[in-house]
């Protein structure tokens, strides 16, 4: 299930994405227009900004706008930024891969089922992205 703070995440980037004009959002504007707790958001926004998706002018005419084209920003992406694996059990994670203490992944059976969602999952999330987003 996603959490909040990646729906946000997803909320925040697709109404930028959407505006088609190149200039800065207001953190209060999209807070008020997509309904996301405005000290919420600055966190989501300053991480997005820290992993060099977006980019922020301060003082008059400034927010937030996208440093990376929304084009080339997958889902995966934000997702893993948000919260971490996308994967449903850590010993079947790509990029967060621990190992279970009381499994044999080679005998397991939910191990392989696993692998399967990941890789299903993975094969959408990394191929469509915040622009198509904007167009669905």
């Amino acid at each position: 299930m996603l959490s909040k703070k990646t729906q946000y995440a997803f909320k925040a980037l697709t109404f930028m994405a959407e505006r088609k004009i190149d200039e800065p959002v207001l953190i209060a504007e999209i807070a008020q227009k997509k309904k996301i707790p405005l000290k919420f958001l600055e966190n989501i926004l300053l991480e997005l900004k820290k992993a060099g998706l977006l980019a922020s002018k301060k003082g008059k005419g400034g927010g937030y706008f996208f440093h990376t084209d929304p084009a080339k920003i997958s889902l995966a992406k934000i997702m893993r930024l948000m919260d971490g694996p996308i994967a449903l059990l850590p010993c079947v994670s790509l990029n967060f891969y621990e190992k279970c203490q009381d499994c044999n992944e080679k005998k397991c059976g939910l191990n392989k089922v696993m692998i399967e969602v990941r890789d299903d999952m993975l094969s959408i999330l990394e191929n469509r992205t915040v622009a198509d987003l904007a167009l669905l």
